[in-house]
């Protein structure tokens, strides 16, 4: 059995007649940069995640960068970041030139520990940047605590979280702005790049707008300093009709999730599986992410029984290269090296079924024994 980590081409195929619908309509109106189609997604969007205002960006890590950009993160700010996260986080922080402040996460959760935040709050923080990675919601209510009482603008990183839940809170929700990714990978995937900001604050909103934008909101007019980071007419029709299939895509993921975690269940000794809390969390399950002592012979187990595996993520982000000569490249953080070190994606998505869940199991057991 041949199991690929993500089957892409057949996410999209199933809406294939749907997706050159929505071109065609572009073709005829002519109308390709924030037109209607921009504006129908984001003022779905907003019902979705339940919050007030919704813009249309470029990418993920674009939004995270007009946030920190609206909220005048700049030179001698400091904001709390994860130790444990995609790069693209920290670098959004780095290009406003400010300083990141690392924050260990829990082991069980992989998010940012809230109890380790407040002895990182100096006079400089500006704000905290909560990631919900691998689509696990981080713990809302505690940060928000944290931020509210310190007067700090919280962030969300949504990327991998859309149709994830929080104590009733939906991710997008949870803060003074969120960032979702729609790279093509995703639960709710593009043709390519996008991303959107979501946000309640109406004065953010409309900085945000005019700063995606070269600043402007009428033409040749910039009353910021902004820059091009638009959604295309061509992504936003194609997202809005995907998003319709999106809880059914997330219900699939976690039925699999569930699975895995039934069947792994004996040898929960041997290898760290996600901890979930079905009381007050709903997770989208972007990944499923185990972690283990002897990645590299699981990794090469699984690929000979024709099983792909994907690391998230193999490198933490204050080892990378780009950091060799900065102060972060010595940065004290073994939590997150642990899970840089031991942790492997198994396959997860709308696409895949039980038996192949079983099978992925069944081989991770015969390893194990």
């Amino acid at each position: 059995m041949k199991i690929p980590f993500l089957y892409l081409k057949e996410k999209n195929r199933k809406i294939k007649e749907v997706f050159h619908t929505s071109l065609d309509e572009i073709l005829d109106n002519g109308n390709y940069i924030l037109g209607e189609k921009v504006k129908a997604f984001e003022e779905y969007f907003c019902s979705f995640v339940k919050s007030k205002y919704a813009i249309g960006v470029s990418n993920c890590h674009d939004g995270l960068e007009i946030i920190l950009k609206a909220i005048g993160v700049g030179k001698d700010d400091e904001v709390i970041v994860p130790s444990n996260t995609f790069i693209a986080t920290w670098l959004a922080v780095i290009n406003c030139g400010a300083k990141i402040v690392p924050v260990e996460p829990t082991i069980d959760t992989f998010n940012m520990d809230p109890k380790k935040i407040k002895s990182k709050i100096s006079p400089k923080t500006k704000a905290i940047i909560m990631v919900h990675l691998y689509g696990r919601m981080a713990q809302v209510d505690e940060i928000k605590s944290i931020a509210k009482e310190n007067n700090l603008f919280l962030i969300e990183d949504a990327a991998q979280a859309i149709g994830s839940k929080f104590k009733g809170i939906n991710a997008g929700s949870a803060g003074d702005a969120a960032s979702f990714s729609f790279y093509p990978t995703k639960n709710l995937g593009a043709l390519g790049d996008a991303g959107i900001v979501s946000t309640s604050n109406k004065d953010l909103y409309e900085k945000i707008k005019r700063i995606r934008n070269y600043g402007s909101l009428e033409k040749y007019k910039n009353d910021f300093i902004g820059r091009n980071s638009r959604l295309d007419e061509i992504q936003a029709s194609f997202l809005r009709k995907k998003i319709t299939f999106l809880n059914e895509e997330n219900a699939k993921r976690d039925e699999l999730a569930r699975r895995y975690l039934k069947n792994l269940y004996p040898i929960r000794e041997k290898i760290k599986l996600p901890f979930i809390n079905e009381d007050y969390l709903i997770h989208s399950w972007h990944l499923f992410v185990i972690l283990v002592e002897n990645r590299k012979s699981l990794a090469n187990y699984l690929c000979e029984n024709g099983i792909e595996t994907l690391y998230h993520y193999p490198i933490p982000p204050h080892k990378q290269e780009c950091f060799k000569k900065s102060y972060i490249y010595n940065l004290n953080l073994p939590i997150s090296e642990k899970i840089h070190r031991s942790c492997i994606s198994l396959p997860i998505s709308g696409e895949h079924n039980i038996q192949e869940i079983d099978y992925i199991s069944n081989k991770v057991l015969d390893f194990y024994k």
